[in-house]
């Protein structure tokens, strides 16, 4: 049973992962600093996805459904359980070419954020608010 719920959590892990290779660097968009790890997810996609490797979390849920007395598993994360689930197979590379799009649109727009975004040289700032007038000092503390 404890293998079984392992199982269950490391397929959720490793969807929830391969939607943040994809679409993760849009959050850059609006947290600057969530930029490093998505470089990082989508650097690991990339080279999974170009040298054909095998991920650990696939490793690790093949260890875990054997320890349930599951079969292992005959192909991997995405042959098992997006390709001719989500897609239909013979889409496969079109689907890799959208995803890797995806991934290059947004760090492409994060850097285009970070131009435009005004550069902060510690000099103190009045925040604008929109549609208010500024406050008037009164002076009263």
């Amino acid at each position: 049973m404890v293998f079984r719920v392992l199982t269950v959590a490391i397929l959720g892990l490793h969807f929830a992962f391969v939607i943040y290779a994809v679409f993760g660097g849009f959050l850059a968009w609006r947290w600057p600093r969530a930029i490093w790890p998505h470089l990082a997810a989508g650097a690991w996609g990339f080279v999974v996805i170009g040298a054909r490797l095998t991920c650990p979390l696939t490793y690790a849920e093949d260890w875990s459904r054997r320890q349930a007395g599951e079969a292992g598993l005959t192909r991997g994360f995405i042959d098992r359980y997006i390709e001719g689930v989500i897609y239909p197979e013979r889409l496969a590379t079109l689907m890799q070419v959208l995803a890797a799009t995806a991934v290059v649109v947004s760090w492409v727009g994060f850097v285009a954020k970070q131009r435009r975004r005004p550069q902060r040289d510690g000099a103190a700032t009045v925040p604008v608010t929109e549609g208010r007038p500024p406050r008037r000092r009164t002076g009263r503390s």
